[in-house]
Protein backbone atom coordinates (compact mmCIF):
# COMPACT_ATOMS: atom_id res chain seq x y z
CA UNK A 1 0.00 0.00 0.00
CA UNK A 2 1.29 3.44 -0.90
CA UNK A 3 1.72 6.23 1.62
CA UNK A 4 -0.46 8.51 -0.51
CA UNK A 5 -3.35 6.04 -0.14
CA UNK A 6 -2.82 5.96 3.62
CA UNK A 7 -2.71 9.76 3.91
CA UNK A 8 -6.16 10.01 2.37
CA UNK A 9 -7.66 8.00 5.27
CA UNK A 10 -8.72 9.40 8.62
CA UNK A 11 -7.30 8.33 11.98
CA UNK A 12 -9.96 5.66 12.59
CA UNK A 13 -9.38 4.21 9.13
CA UNK A 14 -5.64 4.09 9.72
CA UNK A 15 -6.07 2.33 13.05
CA UNK A 16 -8.30 -0.27 11.36
CA UNK A 17 -5.72 -0.67 8.58
CA UNK A 18 -2.93 -1.26 11.12
CA UNK A 19 -5.05 -3.84 12.94
CA UNK A 20 -5.84 -5.63 9.67
CA UNK A 21 -2.17 -5.64 8.66
CA UNK A 22 -1.14 -7.04 12.05
CA UNK A 23 -3.67 -9.87 11.66
CA UNK A 24 -2.40 -10.59 8.16
CA UNK A 25 1.20 -10.61 9.39
CA UNK A 26 0.29 -13.00 12.19
CA UNK A 27 -1.36 -15.33 9.68
CA UNK A 28 1.73 -15.26 7.49
CA UNK A 29 3.95 -16.04 10.47
CA UNK A 30 1.77 -19.02 11.37
CA UNK A 31 1.92 -20.25 7.77
CA UNK A 32 5.70 -19.96 7.90
CA UNK A 33 5.84 -21.90 11.17
CA UNK A 34 3.74 -24.72 9.72
CA UNK A 35 5.73 -24.63 6.46
CA UNK A 36 2.68 -23.68 4.38
CA UNK A 37 4.01 -20.30 3.26
CA UNK A 38 5.16 -20.35 -0.35
CA UNK A 39 5.95 -16.66 -0.89
CA UNK A 40 8.31 -15.61 1.89
CA UNK A 41 8.66 -12.08 0.56
CA UNK A 42 5.11 -11.38 1.77
CA UNK A 43 6.42 -11.27 5.35
CA UNK A 44 8.73 -8.35 4.61
CA UNK A 45 6.13 -6.53 2.52
CA UNK A 46 3.54 -6.80 5.27
CA UNK A 47 6.02 -5.65 7.90
CA UNK A 48 6.91 -2.60 5.81
CA UNK A 49 3.23 -1.83 5.23
CA UNK A 50 2.63 -1.93 8.98
CA UNK A 51 5.52 0.47 9.58
CA UNK A 52 4.28 2.78 6.81
CA UNK A 53 0.74 2.84 8.22
CA UNK A 54 1.97 3.46 11.78
CA UNK A 55 4.16 6.32 10.56
CA UNK A 56 1.28 8.04 8.76
CA UNK A 57 -0.96 7.45 11.80
CA UNK A 58 1.59 9.09 14.10
CA UNK A 59 1.86 12.05 11.72
CA UNK A 60 -1.91 12.50 11.65
CA UNK A 61 -2.14 12.31 15.45
CA UNK A 62 0.64 14.87 15.77
CA UNK A 63 -1.15 17.21 13.37
CA UNK A 64 -4.40 16.82 15.29
CA UNK A 65 -2.67 17.67 18.58
CA UNK A 66 -1.52 21.05 17.24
Amino acid sequence: MKASELRSKDVAGLEKEVADLLKAHFGLRMQKATQQLTNHSQLGKTRRDIARAKTVLAQKKKEAAK
